[in-house]
């Protein structure tokens, strides 16, 4: 598809034929594209069971910073070729050039579907998503906030079904639950509404790190995924933090336009990131200091 085709418009016409694409990706209002999906790499709530954005993309046209038009993958799975160049560009933040074209991977929607809640402390939460992590679950997509632990199955009637026996807990209404999943997807929940000066930090660290205990927190991808609303100046405090426990931390929206929205990149990876800009982008014309200020 041409990168400028609405999210909404391609997950329609693969409903139509009983696919979807697997890695959900955000729609944060009804203009969302393909191309800045892609482009912005980011991944919804089965981003720990199902894989990244990146692992869906088979091949991509870019316009580059010398204005030629070069293809990189293919439009099948088996394409083992050079440079996987394709998956480079799920999350450049168009940096690189301007996607123009895409092949994605989609899969199947499965038979069955179940939501699943729990009330659970955030440390009960995490040690009870490991031990079923560790079992032949149907495991899809969680989340916890508040106490309260949402955990989605996806796969065949019997197996979700056997799932749901075993864990237990209080199963969702079938119509409410999608609606749920979409809301934290889109983050539209509650939890995503900033009061004035609070800004979002997403969080990203190992499943079974601890609690960070820094503030209002929800907590997704079996733990992987921790999202946190704190004032911007909280930047040494999370990065910290997110640094302790083996991770890395993103300052996602708000702001005073002055803190870094990336965790800085050590020296080597400094480096890589510099010449893949300028083999690219030679000129600096696409999206400079996007992703730090130097390029």
């Amino acid at each position: 598809m041409r990168a400028g085709t609405r999210l909404r418009e391609l997950e329609a016409l693969l409903a139509e034929s009983g696919q979807y694409l697997p890695f959900e990706p955000p729609r944060f209002g009804v203009a969302a594209t393909v191309g800045g999906a892609v482009a912005a790499g980011l991944s919804g709530p089965a981003r720990a069971s199902v894989g990244a954005a990146r692992d869906f993309v088979l091949g991509a046209q870019l316009l580059n910073g010398r204005g030629e038009l070069l293809n990189f993958g293919g439009q099948v799975m088996k394409n083992v070729a050079g440079y996987d160049i394709s998956r480079l560009l799920a999350g450049a933040l168009g940096t690189l050039g301007v996607i123009t074209q895409l092949s994605l991977k989609v899969l199947p929607v499965a038979p069955a579907e179940a939501t699943l809640g729990f009330e659970l402390s955030e440390t009960s939460a995490r040690q009870q998503l490991n031990r079923w992590g560790g079992q032949p679950l149907p495991l899809n997509a969680s989340a916890w906030a508040d106490g309260q632990l949402l955990v989605r199955l996806r796969g065949a009637h019997a197996a979700v079904a056997s799932a749901c026996k075993l864990m237990g807990g209080q199963l969702l209404e079938a119509q409410r639950a999608p609606r749920q999943w979409d809301s934290l997807r889109d983050q539209t929940l509650p939890f995503f509404r900033l009061a004035p000066g609070e800004a979002l930090w997403r969080v990203s660290v190992p499943d079974t790190a601890t609690p960070l205990n820094l503030g209002p927190t929800l907590i997704e991808w079996h733990g992987a995924q921790r999202w946190l609303r704190l004032p911007p100046d909280a930047a040494p405090r999370v990065r910290e933090a997110a640094a302790r426990a083996g991770g890395h931390a993103t300052l996602f929206r708000g702001g005073d336009g002055v803190t870094p929205v990336f965790t800085p990149l050590t020296p080597p990876l400094a480096r890589i990131h510099q010449a893949l800009k300028r083999e690219f982008d030679p000129a600096g014309i696409f999206c400079p200091g996007r992703l730090t200020p130097d390029f």
